[in-house]
């Protein structure tokens, strides 16, 4: 396999974890949360975005955003596994949020900031073909904000569905733009 082929996977179980958070399709993620597993395999493979971009000076600080934000995905994700694990308990998952939104050395690096990472990561990546594929980076820098946006402002799943895929068909046009320069 190459490297765009794990880069392409990573693409299609990030989108596919963004499909089932937004809960357009009906709940059937019990007693495993698919969600939460497609994004951290999806989040593990977009790494793969690190070794098939141009090396420059640009992609070692998006390289770097990148790994950290993959790390920031797998904390939050583990923090969403212990609260699926509480059942229909709601009270404890009360505390528990309470707890993390408490605790800042939680609170910043895995839910707040440290998955924006990603985004801002695989965006930086993207800059380095805004003079020869600018809809291509614009739809990773848009995609990227508006998931943000969606999120943290809006609370809208079908808006952060919609942004991630915009987010990801970018990507996947960067990746198989120019089949002789990637790995």
């Amino acid at each position: 396999m190459k490297t765009k082929h794990f880069c392409l996977i990573g693409l299609l179980f990030f989108t596919a974890s963004y499909l089932l958070f937004s809960k357009v399709l009906p709940e059937f993620q019990q007693p495993i949360d698919f969600a939460h597993w497609f994004n951290i395999i999806g989040a593990c493979f977009l790494l793969s975005f690190n070794d098939v971009f141009p090396k420059n000076k640009l992609n070692v600080a998006a390289s770097i955003l990148t790994i950290l934000g993959v790390i920031a995905h797998i904390g939050l994700c583990t923090i969403d596994f212990i609260m699926t694990s509480y059942g229909n308990n709601d009270f404890a998952r009360e505390q528990l949020s309470q707890q993390i939104s408490n605790t800042p050395s939680i609170l910043y690096p895995f839910v707040i900031v440290g998955p924006s990472l990603l985004f801002l990561g695989l965006s930086i990546h993207a800059l380095n073909f805004i003079k020869t594929n600018t809809t291509s980076v614009i739809m990773v820098i848009l995609g990227a904000l508006s998931t943000g946006f969606s999120f943290f402002i809006m609370k809208d799943g079908l808006y952060m569905l919609l942004s991630c895929i915009l987010f990801c068909f970018g990507l996947g046009f960067l990746l198989f733009r120019n089949q002789q320069t990637l790995k």
